[in-house]
């Protein structure tokens, strides 16, 4: 007898996307955060099912790699997704806060050393 497939996976990852393999945006890392749009574009089409589920998991900022995780599938497939809520201005997409390197303190550094090899 076979195996059934996990429950609710009914279709597999490239249908969702239409056959599509690469996001037509360069916006997403696994970090970026994306929160769904609270009125929506009058000109925007009915989202399919897949990006149904995405809008009700961004009602808060979530990360795409938190939402990939929650949906069950690859990050790539909602890479893509995302990249079509982002289009039809259903979500807004916010990069990570670029981490600024601050002058390193070598005296500090020196003494924590040296303090560290007085315990």
């Amino acid at each position: 007898m076979d195996e059934a497939e996990p429950e609710g996976r009914l279709v597999r990852p490239f249908t969702l996307t239409g056959g599509r393999t690469r996001p037509s945006r360069e916006d997403f890392s696994l970090i970026t955060t994306v929160t769904a749009v609270v009125a929506p574009p009058e000109h925007a089409v009915r989202p399919q099912a897949e990006h149904l589920r995405i809008l009700r998991l961004c009602g808060e900022p979530v990360a795409v790699a938190e939402l990939a995780a929650r949906l069950d599938l690859p990050v790539s497939v909602v890479v893509i997704l995302l990249c079509d809520l982002l289009e039809a201005g259903r979500i807004t997409a916010r990069p990570p806060h670029p981490v600024t390197r601050t002058a390193v303190d070598l005296d500090l550094l020196r003494r924590l050393k040296e303090g560290l090899g007085r315990i």
